[in-house]
């Protein structure tokens, strides 16, 4: 995820170092990883990349690393086997699991928080062991720009969502409404805008509410790790712009997924639409579904698990993940109405592109998704049912 504060990895498979740098996206510019769970598909790139980023250092804050327990004993481990020194320092912040997150099966594999106290490596800073709060929530970052917060999801280990939620912005200041007070607009706008009330040299005041309009919804993205049960995302998730959700193998495998602990496309747009989300990707596909191309059209494609979760979620609101795709979320517009938010901004347009280095570019292309409000009612209108969902376990079969 790359914003103008830098770019933000969650999670990171082996190869993906050899991936960022067919990119666009600079390895100095990373600043945050997030890491879903542990297991191998998932976090065995860290060392790797950690070194390509030590060889294209920009950076005078340290690398923030955000995973579970387990997480930090990890990379320290691999660091110093391997005698490695990066160029720069860095950070991991662990979440401290739930019992309810350790299956029976992997008791015995169970990690303590202890690994904090130990020896420090030579590049680490001290990070933080962060807790859940009474809804199951993990707070990792909140500041005024941007928060990011997590829940657990079912998996065979302990896994995570990340839900990331960029702040409002100030509303719009009208200056039709300033001349109607015959005042002419000044240096002191700029506070009006931020909220605050305003006197003026006369002894006028100016307050916000009068001047400014509503602010403007920040955008939200939800990432999901590996799971077959994510009823726990309905407490931080309602309305965001993008889910990114695992659909690993077909509906009618459904069976098979759930034993392995994963979803399948129906089960992803099911949470989709529950969410009222703007636009599925799906992701972390099994390796029977080949790329969508002409060399495999007599093969089983991830074309069909795309056409399964649009028949939930509609034609034009899925897409299939897969490597150097960039999607640009649109700014959402200022609610004109009550209650009018949510529909307005399905009409906004989702661009895909090609992230490939420009020596590659000639083989890119950009596409582009129209989110069309289709008029139907979304199946969760309260609070009290949102909540009931959370409630809704799907068990693998016995």
């Amino acid at each position: 995820m790359h914003s103008n504060d830098g770019s933000w990895m969650f999670d990171c498979g082996e190869g993906s170092q050899i991936q960022l740098q067919k990119s666009k996206v600079r390895a100095g510019k990373v600043n945050k990883i997030f890491i879903s769970h542990l297991h191998g598909d998932h976090m065995f790139g860290l060392p790797g990349l950690l070194c390509t980023i030590s060889g294209n250092n920009q950076r005078s804050e340290p690398l923030e690393i955000f995973g579970p327990v387990g997480l930090r004993r990890f990379i320290r481990t691999s660091l110093e086997l391997s005698r490695t020194m990066l160029g720069f320092s860095y950070i991991v912040h662990e979440m401290k699991v739930l019992p309810c997150q350790i299956p029976p099966e992997v008791q015995k594999w169970k990690i303590e928080d202890s690994c904090n106290e130990q020896r420090l490596h030579p590049n680490e800073r001290k990070g933080c062991l962060i807790e859940a709060d009474s809804d199951n929530v993990w707070t990792l970052l909140s500041n005024d720009k941007i928060s990011v917060k997590a829940v657990y999801l079912k998996h065979r280990i302990p896994s995570f969502g990340f839900c990331i939620q960029e702040a409002a912005s100030p509303g719009k200041l009208d200056l039709s409404k300033l001349s109607l007070q015959g005042v002419k607009p000044g240096p002191w706008c700029k506070e009006v805008k931020e909220g605050r009330i305003v006197t003026l040299p006369d002894g006028r005041t100016i307050d916000p509410a009068d001047v400014v309009g509503p602010p403007k919804p920040g955008r939200k993205v939800i990432i999901m790790g590996d799971t077959c049960n994510s009823s726990e995302i309905y407490t931080v998730g309602m309305d965001a712009d993008v889910l990114v959700h695992e659909a690993t193998l077909q509906n009618s495998l459904k069976d098979m997924a759930l034993e392995k602990g994963h979803s399948t496309p129906g089960m992803a747009a099911e949470v989709g639409k529950d969410l009222r989300i703007r636009l599925l990707v799906l992701t972390h596909f099994s390796q029977r579904y080949m790329p969508v191309s002409d060399e495999y059209e007599e093969e089983e494609t991830v074309s069909i698990l795309v056409k399964e979760a649009q028949e939930i979620m509609g034609p034009n609101r899925v897409l299939a993940a897969e490597d150097f795709l960039s999607i640009t979320i649109p700014l959402r517009p200022a609610p004109q109405t009550e209650g009018s938010e949510v529909n307005e901004h399905n009409l906004a347009v989702f661009k895909q592109s090609s992230a490939l280095k420009e020596d590659h570019a000639e083989n890119s292309q950009v596409k582009k998704k129209v989110l069309k409000h289709n008029g139907e009612e979304n199946e969760l209108t309260s609070t009290e049912e949102v909540k009931a969902k959370r409630l809704k376990v799907e068990e693998p079969p016995s």
